[in-house]
């Protein structure tokens, strides 16, 4: 009797001993993650800060040469104010379906078609906000308003020119969510993907506010 009850304590020593180190191991995994996590959020949010200062450069920029046109044309001149109202709709739409496509992520992991198809959406206008973009510019250089036309028109380019790529990385970033969202469903990784796809959207719709206003708008003010 006596000796089955050392056996029988040595094995539940034996099993603590074995337990401690596995609990250990995932809460030091635990951790890791969330210091992943807490980098990532953190790297992203200096990329952004980054952005901040070149759209910035470019804003002060486009201040300073805006009465530089070189007895060229001005902007009320050269926009149709008509037409850019259209894109700063297609833009702003596509903020408030990427919303939408994060409502359904916080639903739960059931929603990834719902997800897909909200972002399906986004893409579908922010696609038609480039190539919007890309008729106008195409249409000002046919009227010989290009930018070495003025140093007015160079900075309207720049700046202007800086968001559409900006919004063309947006674009190609959520092919390749979708994609993941495919493959991997949505699982921590994705999910974190997404919120920081969704910042980036977000800001360029911010940003375009503000070249709407100042570069846009003033013209016909």
């Amino acid at each position: 009797m006596t000796t089955t009850f050392k056996l029988r304590a040595d094995a539940a020593e034996t099993t603590d001993a074995v337990e401690v180190p596995h609990h250990h191991d995932h809460a030091a995994h635990d951790d890791h993650a969330h210091h992943a996590e807490t980098n990532l959020k953190l790297g992203f949010w200096l990329y952004l800060m980054s952005d901040c200062l070149i759209f910035a450069v470019l804003f002060a920029t486009f201040g300073v040469l805006v009465n530089n046109t070189a007895g060229g044309p001005d902007g009320r001149e050269l926009f149709d104010l008509r037409f850019v109202l259209g894109e700063t709709v297609l833009l702003l739409t596509s903020s408030l379906t990427f919303g939408v496509a994060m409502l359904k992520l916080q639903e739960g992991k059931g929603n990834a078609n719902e997800v897909i198809r909200w972002m399906v959406l986004t893409f579908a206008l922010g696609a038609a906000f480039v190539g919007m973009e890309i008729f106008e510019f195409r249409e000002l250089l046919h009227e010989g308003a290009g930018p070495n036309r003025s140093a007015y028109l160079s900075a309207f380019f720049m700046l202007v020119g800086t968001h559409g790529l900006h919004v063309t990385a947006g674009l190609l970033w959520i092919i390749v969510m979708v994609n993941q969202i495919q493959v991997f469903g949505l699982d921590a990784v994705v999910r974190r993907r997404l919120a920081c796809l969704s910042l980036f959207w977000h800001f360029l719709d911010l940003v375009w506010i503000c070249v709407f206003t100042i570069v846009y708008l003033r013209e016909f003010l």
